[in-house]
């Protein structure tokens, strides 16, 4: 679908990357990954055309169609969010309009037999046949499924887009870009704005319904759940592993301890020649062999080898005062903005030592009751604050409260203490301030590198009790790791919120969730508490189904026993209830034969080595068992009746 070849992007002297070559293919899942500034949005862009690269060929099909969602993009405050998601279907709505139009000419024509009006219906029929193959008649149906999926509520959908904020407006955009079905989809973080619900309707969404994907993202749950190849951008090159992001990490490691042992080697040969040459530099009997090493030193190509993994590198909280055995106490409490209540009647205790997750959709309230905990707004109930308790507190605007006038190494010198000072470069290495980044003014900073900043300034500080706001937004995944490993050596109290899976996992021991004006204590991990969300939501619905259906058929059933007076037409009545019922028992029955066999037979295929990733069997497993268990409830429920019917 899109051919790369020899492509070169330089700005500057050095090149981003050079003689980059690679194929993207249907149904391909392309994880692009690298180090902040090697080059993968520029890449993206390069892909959709908003970009010229270099030097090189980019070649797509002119049939091919792109769909594009950049980190940051000019958003439109005029219509409602429905409007603005229906200008995905623009073609849509032309085509049904072009339909319409023919469909009037032919209804007011008479000259049935003419040329001129066979050709019309010939072109009207084979339009209209395009026009439902590309969905034109549920269009709206999906345009409402999509944005739910996407953490819309119903009611949302007629208000007006500058309600919302930047984050959902982005949604807006991802929703409109997947609408389009296009062949190809560039996603530059996408999950940036989501809360875990919507991440994880995206990841159901690009694995079984997208067509091609490259995607950049640092949320590792997410790539390896959508993405099965990865491309790595590193020392000025593209490299191709055709496998998932966990098992490149593993080959990429392989891969720089053979580069290490190379440029050792190098680095040792070229040693040798300048030795030699040093030594029999004046001497006129080796002056042939001096110059021929000369040559051979000057024609060799050095190896570069990847940027040292700063993962490995190790931050410690300073220490701090012990905090009372309960740093954080909330007792009925409650936060409302006029007739809109955010929670009420929350009850909760956080231990001294608890590493603790507040997770939810984005507007439940998560960042208010932490504003409620840090008192920086009014609200009902009572709350307090521990014994001794120290707060660290990293909030998006915490980057704003940032000196101006400093440089980013200025900025930790002044908090850090002991031996952190001799280490300072290293740990702004850790945090992508490497180099001459250091000596920036944090006034030229972006938002992102601002927010990273304020990241490190806090790490630093004698705290015991964190509170972290989506600390993970802009960190890249061996920056996520450092300050993983940071909290979890941390001996006071955190509380996290954010949506980052693979950051929580491991981390915290208790989840709050936050939903419908309330919030539910969960023990255990944040990968625990999406098995019982899902379990819960499943039997809630199956359930629900189930009653519906048992309440229906009792009742029908109800009305037709027949009485102790019954007539001859009323026993005549209850015979046919009863053969309509054992008929209706048997074709469940043969349905459930057919379903049970056709699962088998896919049972046989997946076995094969040929289709163990066929997402469309995948999918059809998935759903022929949904429908056999559907089936297996709807016998039960039918044998229940012709079982009353009976006696």
């Amino acid at each position: 679908m899109i051919a790369v070849e020899n492509l070169k992007v330089e700005f500057g002297v050095k090149p981003l990357f050079a003689n980059a070559s690679f194929v993207v293919n249907d149904r391909d899942r392309i994880a692009l990954v690298g180090k902040n500034g090697a080059g993968k949005s520029t890449l993206l862009k390069i892909l959709c055309g908003k970009q010229h690269p270099t030097a090189g060929v980019v070649a797509i099909p002119n049939d091919t169609t792109i769909g594009y969602l950049p980190q940051v993009m000019k958003l439109t405050d005029e219509t409602t969010v429905r409007d603005e998601a229906r200008k995905a279907f623009a073609d849509t709505t032309k085509q049904k309009i072009r339909l319409e139009k023919m469909e009037r000419e032919m209804s007011e024509r008479t000259d049935y037999e003419s040329e001129s009006y066979l050709s019309l219906v010939e072109t009207f029929t084979r339009e209209h046949e395009r026009f439902l193959i590309m969905g034109g008649e549920n269009y709206e149906a999906e345009l409402e499924r999509t944005l739910t999926g996407l953490g819309f509520m119903h009611d949302d959908l007629d208000r007006p887009t500058k309600e919302f904020s930047g984050g959902w407006r982005m949604r807006i955009e991802l929703a409109k870009i997947l609408l389009q079905q296009p062949d190809v989809l560039l996603l530059d973080e996408p999950t940036n704005h989501l809360d875990i619900e919507s991440i994880q309707w995206l990841e159901q969404f690009l694995v079984q319904r997208a067509k091609a994907v490259v995607l950049v993202s640092h949320d590792r749950a997410f790539i390896n759940q959508v993405t099965h190849r990865t491309l790595e951008i590193s020392c000025g090159q593209i490299i191709d592993y055709k496998v998932k992001y966990d098992e490149y990490v593993k080959l990429r490691a392989e891969r720089r301890e053979q580069q290490l042992r190379a440029y050792e080697n190098q680095q040792k040969e070229m040693a040798d020649m300048r030795e030699f040459i040093n030594r029999f530099r004046y001497q006129a009997t080796k002056a042939v062999q001096v110059q021929q090493k000369i040559k051979q030193l000057e024609k060799i190509i050095p190896i570069e080898i990847d940027e040292v993994d700063r993962a490995t590198m190790h931050l410690k909280f300073p220490p701090c005062l012990r905090s009372g055995d309960y740093p954080v106490i909330c007792d009925e409490v409650g936060k409302a903005y006029g007739d809109h209540t955010v929670f009420s009647r929350v009850n909760l205790i956080i231990k001294r030592g608890e590493k603790v997750a507040f997770v939810g959709k984005n507007g439940e309230g998560k960042s208010t009751l932490v504003r409620c905990i840090m008192n920086e707004i009014p609200f009902d109930g009572k709350l307090k604050v521990g014994h001794n308790v120290q707060i660290g507190y990293f909030a998006q605007n915490q980057a704003q409260l940032l000196d101006e006038n400093l440089t980013v190494f200025q900025t930790i010198d002044n908090v850090a203490k002991g031996d952190v000072r001799l280490r300072i470069n290293d740990i702004l290495g850790a945090f992508m301030f490497g180099g001459e980044a250091s000596e920036k003014k944090v006034k030229v900073l972006s938002g992102g590198e601002r927010s990273r900043l304020a990241m490190i300034k806090l790490l630093l500080e004698p705290v015991n009790l964190l509170i972290l706001d989506e600390p993970t937004n802009h960190l890249d995944m061996a920056s996520k790791d450092v300050l993983k490993e940071a909290i979890l050596a941390f001996d006071g109290t955190a509380i996290i919120v954010s949506h980052d899976r693979e950051f929580l996992d491991g981390l915290v021991t208790k989840v709050y969730e936050f939903g419908n004006g309330h919030v539910k204590e969960h023990l255990g991990g944040i990968y625990d508490w999406l098995s019982s969300s899902l379990q819960s939501t499943q039997q809630e619905g199956k359930l629900g189904a189930l009653a519906g259906q048992k309440t229906s058929i009792i009742a029908e059933a109800a009305h037709s026993q027949p009485s102790a007076s019954a007539s001859y037409l009323e026993r005549k009545e209850q015979q046919k209830r009863m053969k309509k019922a054992e008929k209706a028992v048997k074709e469940c029955e043969a349905k459930i034969a057919q379903l049970e066999q056709r699962i088998k037979e896919m049972d046989d295929l997946l076995c094969q080595p040929d289709h163990a990733a066929d997402m469309e069997l995948i999918t059809e497993y998935t759903s022929t068992r949904k429908v056999l268990d559907e089936e297996n409830d709807r016998w039960i429920l039918l044998s229940e009746r012709l079982e009353e019917l009976q006696h």
